[in-house]
């Protein structure tokens, strides 16, 4: 088996007007940071206190949001950052940059249909979901593969990770917006992978409140 902490990367200067940041490469806000650096705590708190496995490797979306927030971790457990490209969020095409309301106001009928299934109807222009849920689940089962009992740290993006979770606990990915409304950044998701199936065994939980008796 292998375990995952899948980890939001932290605030972006969108993120107080809940912008659509896919392929935009977004600075992080002086929280992100700090959410950045809260997290190199705690991964390495649990490292010095022997509590249970050490991490194996550090790896993050390409996106310099996602290589701040894990580059401290990184430093921190003294590995190497691991730099995929299958980790890049999702490219949200025309909304990208937008909030929901200019988006209204852009494309009213693609943004409704959006909504109401954003996989059959992704964003006008944008990725298709189902082929970034794909491209995440091959980064995530490859890396699984070659860490057999492994722990890894895994800092990517909100709707890519939450495609990728639904893809691989069976759960169609038209619902990734309603099972998981929403993944806090800077927050922890564990995932373990064993013989081909995957369990949840935590869900945006924020680093401060996480113990390190999973670590």
């Amino acid at each position: 088996m292998t375990d995952f902490l899948l980890v939001r990367h932290g605030e972006t200067e969108w993120h107080a007007e809940n912008r659509y940041a896919g392929r935009s490469d977004v600075s992080l806000t002086e929280r992100g940071l700090r959410q950045g650096e809260a997290l190199a705590s705690w991964a390495a708190a649990g490292q010095e206190l022997g509590a249970g496995q050490e991490f194996d490797a550090v790896m993050c979306s390409p996106l310099s949001r996602a290589r701040l927030t894990a580059r401290p971790a990184a430093a921190a457990l003294g590995l190497p950052l691991r730099v995929d490209e299958r980790l890049t969020e999702v490219d949200f095409g025309r909304g990208e940059g937008l909030t929901r309301g200019e988006m209204a106001e852009a494309f009213p009928g693609e943004l409704a249909a959006f909504l109401d299934d954003p996989v059959a109807h992704h964003l006008p222009g944008g990725e298709d979901p189902a082929a970034a849920a794909a491209r995440a689940v091959a980064c995530l089962t490859e890396t699984a593969r070659d860490l057999p009992g492994g722990r890894v740290l895994v800092v990517a993006h909100s709707t890519l990770l939450r495609l990728a979770l639904c893809e691989l606990l069976g759960i169609p990915l038209s619902r990734y917006r309603v099972v998981f409304p929403a993944l806090e950044n800077g927050s922890l998701t564990e995932l373990r992978l064993r013989e081909g199936r995957a369990s949840l065994l935590r869900l945006n939980v924020p680093v401060t409140a996480a113990d390190t008796s999973h670590v």
